[in-house]
């Protein structure tokens, strides 16, 4: 019994429409969970059931762990508003160590979903308009990848839902991108989760935000931190290239000496 052979064209006919149906299922679960889910995960609503939801972590833990690692993993891979606060919540809500532990792996979930996004839905097009300009940028990130992107997670300027996008872009592994990722947004997770933690009720953190807990001249300092944190590594990576440039040279010309007496 012969086969069909599905020729290129097919192909890309059946590619493009599989990635307009996921972007459209996409789109709806953004608009409706923004929509009907925005008013009930505000802080204002959460105050107002602060002694209902403690009692029901203590009757249903498992449930409220899955809960709430479903929901951020929602919120951060679908690049919806609202992570920072919710991280904020996780705080107070589990406190410093669960909190920490959940937000982490809850995040880089996130991360990753909407860096797979990112690659299912518009690498290729990408590829096919800016293929030959982005040849030697993408062997730039094949060799220096995992520096670069750990130098961004740890830089606060820059957006986590455009690293997400723009990595998602690259040629960089999926797992590569996952484990890095871990560890670069370690240290802002704690901070916020920290933050969370210290504050005494729900009602003051949606009164007063993170000026709860920080100051604007102490977040602005942290802010300052986190900048100098990501900036260090690439200093150190510049200070050893320039380091080996000259005893590479001088080793060239070591071995150019005994050619000229020949």
């Amino acid at each position: 019994m012969a086969t069909e052979i599905e020729s290129p064209a097919q192909g890309n006919t059946s590619r493009k429409t599989q990635k307009t149906v996921v972007f459209l299922v996409v789109a709806a679960i953004v608009v409706i969970t923004y929509t009907q889910l925005g008013d009930l995960l505000s802080l204002e609503n959460l105050a107002k059931h602060e002694t209902g939801l403690r009692e029901f972590q203590a009757d249903h833990p498992i449930l409220v762990y899955g809960v709430a690692f479903f929901v951020y993993v929602v919120v951060t891979g679908l690049s919806l508003p609202g992570a920072a606060v919710l991280t904020l919540v996780y705080g107070w809500y589990f406190g410093l160590l669960r909190g920490v532990v959940l937000v982490s792996f809850a995040s880089t979930a996130g991360a990753t979903v909407a860096f797979l996004l990112s690659r299912f839905l518009f690498r290729d097009s990408i590829r096919k308009r800016f293929g030959q300009r982005l040849q030697s940028f993408n062997e730039a990130l094949e060799r220096e990848g995992p520096f670069f992107l750990f130098t961004m997670r740890l830089i606060p300027a820059v957006p986590f839902f455009v690293i997400n996008a723009v990595m998602g872009l690259t040629p960089i592994r999926t797992l590569t991108f996952c484990w890095v990722s871990q560890l670069g947004m370690l240290a802002g997770t704690a901070v916020y989760v920290y933050a969370g933690s210290s504050v005494p009720d729900l009602q003051t953190l949606a009164e007063d935000g993170i000026g709860a807990v920080f100051s604007p001249i102490q977040l602005a300092q942290i802010i300052i931190a986190f900048a100098i944190l990501g900036i260090f590594p690439l200093i150190v990576r510049l200070t050893m290239k320039c380091i080996k440039r000259p005893s590479s040279s001088k080793g060239v010309k070591a071995q150019r000496k005994p050619s000229d007496h020949e």
